[in-house]
């Protein structure tokens, strides 16, 4: 995008990247503003667009923490950002009275992490904290784990979990084990900004930390171990992939301390790598994400194929059918997990994100136990008392929230293969099970469109011509609309409309972490439309590809194979 610079504009900006250059220790970034600097002298507008953009202000902190493309200036993940994130942090903790106790510090496979990771790990032992951090790239739940195992007052993962190969961020945990919410993130946010009117050379640096190397693995592996009882059969044949990701080696280390067996990697796939080769966007949900995977499965005949993203927090599935290989989707895995915690009995309450399907509504109600709808993100869900089992339809799954208060792939992983395993042993597949499933709790068809911009100005028109003009009418029906910002149920202040009558739901909202606006829709199919289950998943089918077309047209998505994500299930 090109940005209108005069004179007096260019000096402005070339005189903040001067002075970003007297800040910043890594030579990487300073070499590629130096060059950017004279290209903007000589006249090249490319360059001084890109300084503007990168100059523009300071990343926002949010609940979410931090996450950019790496870069250098303020508006960019770089050691500065970092350095000054980490300085508002400890600054946060010190103003609630932790000092001197535990933080624990992780980081990703990613360019830049172990760097962030350390430079972290400094500046806060420097402050009086007693920082274990690990070293070596690990799963995003290892973290969330520690926190609560090693009894930290906070926790630190480097990652931009599913982002595109140039992303990173910045992802914070209270002593809880859940992620930050309001107004933690306000708070840090605001002793971030004070942080920042230091000179970074006055930011005091120790090497004092602690290395939270194999033991921390032992006790999470230990943790994983116990989710499977010595009772449960173990027979199963399964592919995984990593995603050029953190998750291989742990997922493989838990099937071996569990006793499952190990899995027929991707082998394109499998080690960390930094650039995702052969994935432009390494998240599972992706249409094609999984066709290695797939491809593997089906040459080795396995019973279930798993993807882990970049840092294991989430996992995807495919299974086979009578029709071939499917994904499911993050709905119709958090059916199959909730249904089978209810089967074995797991205590306490279920939970899913408001955007989620309702399928485990149904559930709950079967069992008599209470649902919790929260906000989107496991922020939320991970903070629910008395959980059993959680989930987000982004593939997000919670299954151990007694020592894991977020989302975990490598967790949810094990328990579909139990599950696999266990369904093997009686003669069925996964896909028995959702047939059982759809039976006795009515079938729901979920199916998502995602519009990827350049511009989020975009996205904030669309929902507010939306407000302005709501939709009366959907799938030849009168539907009523709630906004979210209003709220009510708990689910005030969040920037979503819903569209709803009887047996069919729209959400629509803009992604939290990427240039996206997220509509989810839903259909569901009583009995009485038919005892034949198939014709009733059938009827579902019509009406939602009616519901589908409806809602692209409406809000202008591109077409069908056109640039709209499409992750419906059926």
């Amino acid at each position: 995008m090109h940005i209108a610079t005069d004179d007096q504009g260019l000096q402005a900006l070339l005189c903040a990247a001067e002075h970003w250059l007297a800040e910043d220790p890594d030579d990487v970034t300073r070499r590629h503003v130096r060059t950017q600097m004279r290209a903007a002298r000589g006249g090249q507008q490319e360059a001084v667009d890109e300084l503007a953009d990168e100059f523009r202000g300071p990343l926002a902190f949010g609940t979410a923490g931090l996450r950019a493309a790496l870069g250098p200036g303020p508006a960019r993940m770089n050691r500065v950002v970092v350095c000054r994130a980490a300085a508002g942090i400890a600054e946060w903790l010190h103003g609630r009275g932790e000092t001197g106790r535990p933080v624990i510090i992780g980081h990703d496979a990613r360019h830049g992490s172990a760097r962030f990771a350390l430079d972290s790990a400094q500046v806060l032992a420097a402050s009086g904290f007693e920082v274990h951090l690990v070293e070596q790239a690990a799963p995003t739940p290892l973290i969330a784990f520690g926190v609560r195992h090693l009894g930290a007052c906070a926790g630190i993962v480097v990652t931009a979990s599913h982002n595109p190969a140039g992303d990173n961020g910045y992802k914070v945990y209270d002593a809880s084990g859940s992620q930050i919410i309001p107004p933690s993130d306000e708070q840090i946010a605001a002793c971030i900004a004070h942080a920042s009117e230091l000179p970074l050379a006055r930011l005091r640096r120790s090497d004092s930390w602690t290395p939270a190397g194999p033991a921390l693995f032992d006790a999470y592996l230990h943790r994983i171990s116990s989710l499977l009882a010595d009772k449960d059969p173990r027979e199963v044949r399964w592919v995984h992939t990593a995603m050029h990701g953190v998750g291989a080696s742990v997922l493989r280390r838990a099937a071996r301390v569990t006793g499952l067996p190990e899995p027929v990697e991707v082998p394109e796939q499998e080690q960390p790598d930094p650039d995702f080769p052969t994935l432009p966007f390494p998240n599972p949900e992706e249409p094609g994400a999984m066709a290695l995977a797939i491809a593997l499965a089906q040459r080795t005949g396995a019973d279930v194929a798993i993807a882990t993203d970049p840092d294991a927090d989430r996992c995807a599935v495919a299974i086979p059918e009578r029709q071939g290989w499917r994904q499911l989707t993050g709905n119709e895995l958090g059916a199959l997990l909730a249904d089978d915690a209810m089967r074995r009995g797991q205590p306490g309450v279920l939970a899913r994100s408001v955007v989620s399907g309702s399928q485990i509504d149904a559930i709950a109600a079967a069992h008599d136990r209470e649902l919790v709808i929260t906000p989107t993100g496991f922020k939320w869900i991970g903070r629910v008392p008395r959980l059993a089992f959680g989930y987000e339809e982004a593939i997000g799954y919670c299954c151990d929230p007694a020592q894991v208060a977020d989302k975990d792939g490598i967790s949810a992983s094990v328990i579909v293969l139990r599950l696999a395993a266990e369904l093997k042993a009686e003669g069925q597949q996964l896909c028995d099970r959702l047939d059982e499933i759809d039976e006795r709790y009515g079938v729901h068809i979920t199916s998502q469109l995602a519009w990827r911009v350049a511009d989020r100005r975009l996205i904030d028109d669309t929902m507010n011509s939306l407000r302005r003009t709501p939709w009366s009418e959907l799938a030849s029906g009168p539907v009523g609309m709630r906004d979210l910002l209003g709220g009510g149920d708990g689910l005030s202040g969040i920037n979503a409309l819903e569209f709803t009558r009887t047996g069919l739901r729209v959400f629509v909202r803009p992604s939290g972490t990427e240039a996206k606006l997220k509509c989810y829709l839903e259909v569901e199919v009583p009995p009485a439309v038919s005892e034949v289950l198939e014709e009733r998943r059938a009827e579902g089918r019509r009406t939602m590809t009616a519901l589908r077309s409806q809602v692209q047209a409406l809000i202008g998505l591109p077409p069908d194979g056109a640039g709209a994500m499409d992750t419906a299930n059926q």
